[in-house]
C-alpha cells in the first residue's frame, strides 16, 4: 500500500489533484475528453491508499493497468483518440479492443466507488462527518455497491478478493478526516465529494450507454460486455 497523500492545511484530497472528475470536458453531442478522463481516473486511484488496507491494492492497481491499456490506444493514434468515444470506434474497426475492454473495466470501477460514496451522501444526509454512529457505515455502503456494480461481472476467483477489501473499509468518520488536511473541517470534504460524485456519475452514465450501444457490443468479444 502506498503512502497516504500528505494534504496541506486547509485542502482536502480533492486539490490535491491535477485534473477531476468536474474538471473532465464533455462535448455539447456528449463526447468525453480522453486526457481528462484518464487524469482523473488516474488520481482517483489514491483514495485506495487513503482507505488505510492493503487489500485494495489490487483494485488501485487494476484501474492502473487499464488506464494504462487505454493511454496506450491513445497514444499509437492521437488524432483520432481526443475523445473516448472517438477513441473506441477506431480501435473496434481495426478488430482490436484492448482499451475499449480496459475503458469498460474502468467504468465498472468508477460505478462502483460513485454508487458507495452516493449512497453514504444520501443515506447519512445531514450528519456530522465526524458521527460514531451514522445511519449507515461505509462497508456496508461498499458492500452493497460492489453487489450491485461489480459483482456480476467477476469471476468465483475474484470476488472473494473484493469482498475482502470491502469488509477492511475504514469507518465513514475515519474516511472524511484522512481526506482532510490538517485543521482542515472534514465537512469539506463532504462538499467536495458531492461535486465529485455528482461528476463521476454524469460521466459514468454517458460512457455506461455508448458501451452498451449495438455499435460497440457488436464488434466485443461477449466476455467483456
Amino acid at each position: 500500500m502506498a503512502p497516504r497523500i500528505a494534504i496541506p492545511p486547509g485542502e482536502t484530497w480533492f486539490d490535491m489533484h491535477n485534473t477531476d472528475f468536474p474538471d473532465v470536458s464533455v462535448s455539447a453531442d456528449g463526447e468525453v475528453s480522453t486526457t481528462e478522463f484518464l487524469s482523473a481516473t488516474e488520481a482517483t486511484t489514491t483514495i485506495f491508499d487513503m482507505l488505510g488496507s492493503a487489500v485494495f491494492t489490487p483494485i488501485k492497481n487494476d484501474m492502473l493497468f487499464n488506464v494504462g491499456r487505454v493511454r496506450s490506444r491513445q497514444a499509437q493514434d492521437p488524432r483520432s483518440s481526443e475523445m473516448l468515444q472517438g477513441l473506441v470506434k477506431n480501435e473496434l474497426a481495426t478488430r482490436a479492443h484492448s482499451a475499449t475492454a480496459g475503458l469498460t473495466w474502468l467504468v465498472r470501477g468508477l460505478d462502483f466507488l460513485s454508487h458507495a460514496l452516493r449512497t453514504d451522501l444520501t443515506q447519512n444526509n445531514g450528519i456530522s462527518a465526524t458521527e460514531k454512529f451514522p445511519k449507515i457505515d461505509l462497508r456496508e455502503s461498499f458492500r452493497d455497491s460492489y453487489k450491485v456494480t461489480l459483482s456480476p461481472y467477476h469471476t468465483a476467483m475474484i470476488r472473494p478478493i473484493f469482498r475482502a477489501a470491502m469488509g477492511a473499509s475504514p469507518r465513514r468518520k475515519d474516511l472524511y478526516i484522512r481526506l482532510s488536511g490538517k485543521g482542515t473541517d472534514p465537512e469539506m470534504a463532504v462538499q467536495a465529494m458531492e461535486k465529485w460524485v455528482i461528476a463521476v456519475e454524469t460521466i459514468v452514465t454517458i460512457l455506461k450507454d455508448f458501451l452498451a450501444s449495438d455499435e460497440v457490443k457488436a464488434s466485443l468479444p461477449e466476455s467483456i460486455q
